[in-house]
Order: C-alpha cells, then sequence, then structure tokens
C-alpha cells in the first residue's frame, strides 16, 4: 500500500527556512522535494529507484549516448556512474551496448521496462509540482520557475 506523499514543508525537523540565505533556501528545498519524488517511487514500486539512478536516467532518456558522454555531464564521479548503471541494469533498466567501429567505447539506452518506470515517475513530479502549485498559487510556481531558468550570470 502507497504510503501518503509528506508535504513540501517538511523539512528537517532542524532546519528553520526564515534563517537561511538563499543557497541553503535552495538546497534545503532541493534535497525535501527529491526526497518527496524519491519517496512517492519507492512506495508505489517493486522497483527501488535512487535519486543519483534518475538522475542517470534523465540524461539518456530517448538517448543512446556512450558512457563517456554521461561521465562528462552528470555530477557524479566516473566510478559512481559506473556502479549506478550496473545496479540500473541488473534492475532491467538500462541495457549497456558495444559502439559501432569503437571497441572501448559503450552506449546506454533505456530498456521498455526503463522508459515506462522513467514515464511514471515524470507523471509523480508533475502530481508533486501540481500540490506545490496548490499551497504557493499557479502564478507564483511558473514565476519561480523562470527565476530559475533565468541566466543568473553566475
Amino acid at each position: 500500500m502507497a504510503k501518503k506523499m509528506i508535504g513540501v514543508n517538511r523539512l528537517a525537523p532542524d532546519v528553520e527556512l526564515q534563517n537561511l540565505d538563499l543557497i541553503d533556501l535552495l538546497s534545503e528545498r532541493h534535497i525535501a522535494t527529491r526526497r518527496i519524488s524519491e519517496n512517492a517511487w519507492n512506495d508505489a514500486s517493486e522497483i527501488h529507484i535512487s535519486n543519483s539512478e534518475w538522475y542517470i536516467m534523465a540524461r539518456i532518456y530517448k538517448k543512446q549516448p556512450t558512457i563517456a558522454y554521461v561521465t562528462k555531464n552528470v555530477d557524479i564521479s566516473r566510478q559512481a556512474i559506473h556502479k549506478f548503471i550496473k545496479n540500473l541494469a541488473a534492475k532491467g533498466l538500462v541495457e549497456v551496448q558495444n559502439v559501432e567501429n569503437n571497441k572501448k567505447e559503450k552506449c546506454i539506452r533505456l530498456t521498455a521496462l526503463g522508459e515506462e518506470c522513467f514515464e511514471k515517475n515524470e507523471a509523480l513530479k508533475v502530481r508533486l509540482e501540481n500540490k506545490i502549485a496548490e499551497k504557493i498559487g499557479g502564478d507564483q510556481l511558473n514565476a519561480l520557475k523562470d527565476i530559475l531558468k533565468a541566466d543568473w550570470g553566475i
């Protein structure tokens, strides 16, 4: 039986948002929403997938990049990426294949099961986003997204 999705304001008990600077506010909200998202999936599915594994799956969804490309474009160590890819393959979510005309390189792609899981998780994230919109308002959510997408010059 799936657990109820916990609220977005439920951060670590010792965190007082009012006293945090921008960097720490972004970090706390990111950690909280990622935790809620991961728990929503893992509570509803037999296949447990970590946030790092979702991160890798998002980079390869509808693509067939090389493992080297993933390693360069994901902020996770090379060794950890190889471990996560091995875990994803063991769960039947990805396939690793040789690159044509290149004996060193390997490419990675989501299996049909991997794509199905990824798409179901995207739907869970939309539901979480809708809960946030209900709490802060749709216009506020869109403004926040626009701010986060803007070029901050940093």
